[in-house]
């Protein structure tokens, strides 16, 4: 909504920036032509605030009618910022959404390995701590819906059972829709706590305060699942006391001081290993198979989500024998059956120069990237490619391994092959290519021309080669032929 405001602010200058009192002179006008009673005219600093940004429950007639006094009677532009409008108040009414109970879902049926984890995380959230809320954050299916369900239940069975319990799933990633408006899920959680509906406060700030004020001293366990970012969450933090808030996010936040974050890794080797024969069935396995599941294991970089997938197939196509599984099929059986899904909102939401570069980084023929590298990859400087990465790292699709080297996770990368072919333009991945030939020639980061393998990727050889780019050429023939050969 601040945004339409933001355009009808624009639309007001661009038709000359008639003053208030002019624009509701004519929507006077035409609500008279209109035959609308002299009682219903909206007063002048009601039209006044239809240019102020913050409102969460506008008048759509009045907005409209404040447009059709700016634009005349062109119904063809006035019809555009009423299809706005809807598309603008579905997103509201969506935000409004809230999944949110008083009890906390079932965990998961097979939880494997995390013990580590687990210990840390209780030890953080205990009663007397002076941080009683914690982020786990981390890659897309890396688990940590699983590892707070985990967590939030053993708490439970820990403590009394019999204290307030608060789940909500706040959607910050995903595609489809907004992010849940914090204040709707306060008014869902007051609902719960027994706050008739007409004692509750319509400020976001009155609601806050109100909640926790009926938190205090109760020892209340809230879950904050998928947490989009800072300011979703502020509002929803207890800061209290004996209070446990567990929160999950695929964002880094590092400006929320108000809680502990835990990062959440990929699993233990032995731990995947453990979890595809608890998905696939132990006689789907055998103990002798230990050596081929590993290999599978590393070759989903460990990835919880994914590993439960692979083992669903292993399980639903006994004909399959583990030799099946090398990377081609095990790589798109993967990303088929939800990682794409999960990867593509975690990226939905990327900057457009992070997003680029995403794509690009399959390129580079190694498996870490220096910030110089991903700065060669897209043509820009050494600066603007670091923000980039940082961008990635936040968004856990990348590693920082080093101050000024990052590692992809195989199935971001694999995500990312694909991603390039549908977006990158071919004279874009000529000239990343040559580029990144450039900067290995000139012996800057002692990075040995190699050929690398691309997914499922073909381009056409350009027509002509200058005399002095031989090594180019070469590059460009072996990419040609299915191979890509990079710095």
């Amino acid at each position: 909504m601040d945004e339409f405001i933001a355009e009808l602010r624009l639309l007001k200058a661009w038709v000359g920036n008639p003053s208030i009192t002019e624009i509701t002179r004519r929507v006077h006008r035409d609500w008279q032509r209109a035959g609308c009673p002299r009682g219903e005219w909206p007063a002048r600093s009601t039209v006044g605030n239809c240019f102020q940004v913050g409102r969460r429950r506008p008048n759509s007639d009045l907005l409209l009618a404040v447009v059709q006094a700016l634009v005349g009677g062109d119904e063809a532009i006035v019809s555009v910022w009423r299809q706005s409008l809807r598309a603008v108040l579905g997103e509201a009414e969506a935000a409004a959404r809230v999944s949110a109970y008083d009890r906390l879902p079932a965990g998961p049926t097979a939880f494997v390995g995390r013990t580590g984890l687990t210990s840390q995380a209780e030890a953080l959230l205990t009663p007397d701590g002076q941080m009683p809320a914690l982020v786990l954050e981390g890659m897309a299916g890396m688990g940590k819906t699983s590892l707070a369900l985990h967590v939030a239940h053993r708490l439970l069975a820990r403590e009394r059972p019999e204290v307030p319990v608060l789940f909500a799933n706040l959607r910050g990633s995903v595609r489809q829709g907004p992010p849940v408006d914090p204040a709707a899920v306060l008014e869902t959680f007051l609902r719960l706590l027994g706050t008739p509906g007409d004692r509750l406060p319509y400020d976001i700030n009155a609601r806050a305060v109100l909640y926790r004020q009926l938190l205090s001293g109760t020892g209340a366990l809230i879950v904050l699942d998928d947490a989009a970012d800072e300011e979703q969450l502020r509002p929803l933090l207890p800061g209290i006391p004996g209070c446990h808030t567990l929160i999950t996010s695929r964002r880094t936040l590092c400006s929320l001081t108000e809680a502990v974050r835990l990062p959440i890794p990929p699993l233990d080797p032995a731990d995947s290993v453990e979890l595809l024969r608890a998905t696939a069935g132990a006689e789907r396995l055998a103990p002798e198979d230990t050596p081929a599941i590993q290999k599978i294991a590393d070759l989903l970089g460990h990835l919880p989500l994914a590993l439960s997938v692979i083992g669903r197939h292993m399980r639903d196509h006994p004909a399959w024998t583990l030799g099946d599984y090398c990377r081609e099929p095990l790589v798109t059986l993967a990303l088929e059956d939800g990682v794409r899904t999960a990867l593509a909102a975690s990226d939905a939401q990327l900057p457009q120069g992070a997003r680029r570069l995403l794509r690009l980084l399959p390129l580079h023929p190694q498996t870490e990237v220096e910030i110089a590298g991903a700065a060669a990859l897209l043509g820009e400087p050494p600066a603007a490619a670091e923000h980039h990465l940082a961008a990635l790292a936040a968004a856990h699709l990348v590693e920082r391994t080093a101050p000024d080297r990052f590692r992809v996770h195989p199935l971001a990368q694999a995500y990312a092959e694909e991603r390039l072919c549908i977006d990158e333009p071919a004279t874009h991945i000529h000239q990343a290519l040559a580029r990144l030939a450039a900067r290995g020639s000139s012996r800057e980061a002692g990075i040995r021309l190699e050929p690398r393998t691309l997914r499922g990727f073909r381009l056409p050889l350009p027509r002509q080669h200058s005399a002095r780019d031989g090594e180019m050429a070469r590059l460009l023939q072996q990419l040609h032929s299915g191979r890509v050969l990079a710095a």
